[in-house]
């Protein structure tokens, strides 16, 4: 579940308050038209994004970094136009649209549809790409994760609404077209530096290394060195701009400005002020909240989980011998073989709840490779993609289960072949 909530604020966070700025200066300048431009942009952008979803989704996916390089050459284009045209044009909300309007409409919701082609795609998807542990689509696995994925929609779809009342209200409206503007350049920033990494990268007649720095690539270098290490520093920009703008409308509403002819008037005038002001302070626990998701909660779900220390176990000639005691206390077990090779091959134990079988398999599986697993709460978890194992089918192949290894009881002992043990070392490599 956590994994999905950071996951979907991250790759929308820009994007939704991008567009709901867009869409509200726009409805400034324009009213009905300025709007009705907005919201074909926002239209043309979520078609167009289902629809690379479906082609993602049913064929080969290797197509999806080739439609990212053009789209960021779409978001910079349209970047740069919008801002020298808001410069020009998005100061007066005079409603007259002339051809330098309609040429601003038309660029902002060109900007408005590359940028939600690029981010939306990959979170339409993420509903078909849960682990389901083969479960199916009502399974707990499931519904947790889908959970984290409509949580996150829910809260951004509350803090666009509110962003956008606020955004509909700062005054003077060159203030929202600053704040705008700023923010599409930093995005602009960020997407022309992705434009042009790959082309460093190919551009072998440059002699340059694969790798780009400034000391080897100069200012250019520095530049995609930012995009390409520092991707949550624009994020974090727009989180700025984005609490700014709220601050500025809070302000702004702290007191009467406007003219008022009797106390029922003044009191009107006070509640719309107090109505905004707890507009402004819903967006910004908004903000708080997000920032909580990317920093704490992100940290937590890719924290790196460390495996407790491997068991003591008897070599007999070709058989490993662990003993029966040491393994009845129904919490996992970790054990590691040295082989000749210097490869550490790794096996698990676990005692099954309500029976007299054991869990037994190497410490890795198909799907996650050799990431391990550890006890948490007293459940078995991958540490790689978070799933609970069911403890009953440890010792069964398939899915995220541990890959099977055999074993017999002999006296006392769980007894391994050595030759078992070997077998599992090119899971280790």
């Amino acid at each position: 579940m956590l994994k999905y909530l950071w996951t979907v604020i991250q790759d929308l966070f820009v994007v939704v308050t991008l567009v709901t700025w867009i869409h509200a200066l726009l409805g400034r300048l324009y009213d009905k038209t300025g709007r009705r431009f907005s919201i074909a942009g926002i239209c043309v952008g979520v078609v167009a994004s289902a629809a690379l979803a479906v082609v993602k989704g049913t064929t080969n996916k290797i197509i999806s970094s080739h439609w990212n390089h053009y789209i960021f050459a779409f978001i910079s284009v349209f970047s740069l136009l919008f801002v020298v045209l808001c410069l020009i044009f998005g100061r007066r909300e005079d409603g007259k649209r002339r051809l330098g309007g309609t040429l601003l409409c038309l660029s902002g919701a060109g900007l408005s549809a590359a940028h939600i082609f690029y981010a939306l795609p990959g979170v339409m998807l993420y509903p078909f790409n849960f682990n389901t542990m083969g479960e199916g689509y009502l399974s707990s696995y499931y519904m947790t994760r889908l959970a984290g994925w409509l949580l996150a929609l829910l809260l951004l779809l509350v803090y666009s609404r509110t962003l956008y009342r606020c955004a509909l209200h700062i005054k003077p409206l060159g203030t929202l077209s600053a704040l705008l503007c700023g923010g599409v350049l930093v995005n602009f920033f960020y997407s022309g530096g992705r434009f042009f990494a790959p082309w460093v990268t190919r551009a072998k007649w440059l002699k340059w290394p694969v790798r780009y720095s400034k000391e080897s690539h100069g200012l250019i270098g520095g530049w995609l060195s930012i995009t390409v290490d520092h991707s949550m520093l624009f994020i974090w920009l727009i989180v700025l701009l984005a609490a700014v703008s709220l601050i500025i409308c809070f302000v702004q509403n702290t007191k009467v400005t406007e003219p008022w002819d009797n106390p029922a008037q003044h009191r009107k005038l006070r509640a719309r002020n107090r109505s905004f002001r707890r507009t402004a302070c819903v967006a910004f626990v908004g903000l708080i909240l997000f920032t909580v998701c990317l920093t704490v909660v992100k940290d937590y779900d890719t924290r790196v989980i460390e495996l407790s220390a491997p068991e003591t176990f008897t070599v007999d000639g070709d058989r490993i011998l662990v003993p029966m005691d040491s393994v009845n206390d129904f919490h996992l077990h970790r054990f590691e073989y040295t082989t000749e090779n210097n490869v550490n091959v790794r096996w698990i134990v676990v005692r099954k709840p309500n029976s007299a079988a054991y869990g037994v398999g190497l410490d890795a599986c198909e799907v996650c490779g050799n990431a391990g697993y550890y006890e948490r709460n007293g459940l078995v978890v991958c540490r790689r993609c978070d799933v609970v194992m069911n403890t009953n089918t440890i010792g069964f192949k398939g899915g995220c289960n541990p890959i099977p290894l055999s074993y017999e009881v002999d006296e006392g002992n769980l007894v391994f072949a050595l030759a078992d043990i070997l077998a599992g070392e090119k899971e280790f490599k």
